[in-house]
């Protein structure tokens, strides 16, 4: 039986990424903020059974609660997110993202090209292109860190979200699928070609870190069976800072967020309007709808004492 409590119309969600993280960094920041509107707004609400997700899934929790608010299917590492943000869902596609690969001694991880202007992305773009094409993959110009593939050989891949892999090893999160070894052929190759591209040049007489790769994911095609509704609210203050492992950054914008949306949305609660608040880390989504209106429950909310918030993010 359906949760009565659970708000069914995704514009009543409000979905927070990396709201927790595993790095104990993290933790220990998270232990001391103050997040008075958020502590406030948990004694509103109550928890509600979720799905269990891993660390080591390809699709984090935040990309899975979105796809299940919306109606989109896939399977792990296989959310059609390019397909559907475009005029052509039925069409198999991708993001290839521009990343820096930083090699270290015991592993090779990923830094997502954030420093990247539009200009020096279309000339990457453009030197890969034809590489693509002779694989039968279209590559076009969506933003200056994410290009749209298309093509057939994108159709039954996993990959790992760019989201599960910054700031990361990549040697967990490789592709998987029938045309796995073709795409990390296509790693190499673009590996290769982007070594000596003068725009990379230009990069480093900056100090900034040349693209030397992609990464792809959100492969595949949309299935013509789903039906597609609006996506809820995402509040993504958090992403930028917690891919880049700037712990003290992350904080400052937990901080916003809990004086802005969130004081918002404990004022909408207050107000009586429904809310489903879900909370993902890296591990999980933890979801909280509204208490039932019994006249013990009114009685009893005085009793209720804040939680800090560090103490349920820690499962996360």
């Amino acid at each position: 039986m359906p949760d009565p409590f659970l708000a069914p119309d995704p514009a009543h969600r409000l979905l927070v990424p990396f709201a927790g993280a595993l790095d104990p960094a993290a933790r220990s920041v998270l232990a001391r903020l103050s997040l008075p509107h958020l502590s406030e707004l948990l004694t509103l609400l109550r928890p509600a059974p979720a799905p269990d997700t891993a660390e080591w899934t390809f699709t984090p929790p935040h990309e899975r609660e979105r796809a299940s608010a919306m109606g989109l299917s896939g399977e792990d590492g296989s959310l059609p997110w390019a397909a559907l943000d475009s005029a052509r869902p039925d069409r198999p596609q991708a993001w290839f993202h521009p990343v820096h690969f930083q090699v270290g001694m015991d592993q090779v991880s990923l830094l997502p090209a954030s420093w990247l202007d539009e200009a020096r992305s279309r000339q990457l773009l453009d030197a890969l292109a034809p590489l693509c094409r002779e694989d039968g993959i279209e590559l076009s110009f969506e933003t200056a860190c994410r290009w749209r593939a298309e093509g057939e050989r994108l159709r039954g891949l996993s990959c790992a979200s760019l989201d599960r892999v910054a700031g990361r090893s990549v040697a967990p999160w490789q592709p998987r699928g029938p045309e796995s070894s073709w795409l990390r052929r296509l790693q190499s190759e673009a590996q290769m070609l982007f070594y000596t591209h003068p725009a990379n040049d230009r990069l480093e007489a900056e100090g900034l870190a040349p693209v030397n790769g992609f990464w792809a994911d959100s492969p595949g095609a949309v299935n013509p069976t789903d039906t597609i509704s609006s996506p809820p609210r995402t509040l993504g203050a958090l992403r930028e800072a917690a891919l880049q492992g700037d712990w003290a950054g992350w904080a400052r914008a937990w901080e916003q967020l809990d004086a802005g949306d969130l004081a918002r949305a404990l004022d909408a609660v207050q107000r009586g309007e429904p809310l489903h608040l879900i909370l993902c880390g890296e591990r999980r989504a933890l979801h909280f709808v509204p208490r039932p209106r019994s006249w013990f429950d009114r009685w009893t909310r005085g009793l209720r004492r804040a939680e800090h918030p560090a103490s349920l993010l820690e499962s996360s």
